[in-house]
């Protein structure tokens, strides 16, 4: 399980796991319920790809939103993972 400590939404941190490049658990702490557990629902069992594509950018204040910080998250490890590579 990794953690993403979220800047400029209302959750402090999301916790997930990708297995074979597909979003395999998705946790958010702190943040709106309704929002947060239902954008996880929708994003686990997706390629990470697709993830980012459908969630990046999507505003909600700071210029950023729980779903873009998903985004984020998921960019961040991919790219981590190609400097490795």
């Amino acid at each position: 399980m990794k953690t993403y400590t979220t800047q400029g939404t209302c959750s402090r941190a999301i916790e997930y796991e990708v297995a074979d490049g597909v979003l395999t658990s998705c946790r958010f702490i702190g943040g709106c319920p309704g929002n947060t557990v239902g954008v996880a629902k929708l994003a686990v069992g997706r390629k990470v790809e697709e993830v980012i594509g459908l969630l990046k950018g999507i505003p909600c204040r700071n210029g950023t939103s729980c779903p873009d910080q998903l985004a984020r998250a998921l960019d961040a490890e991919n790219a981590s993972k190609a400097i490795l590579s």
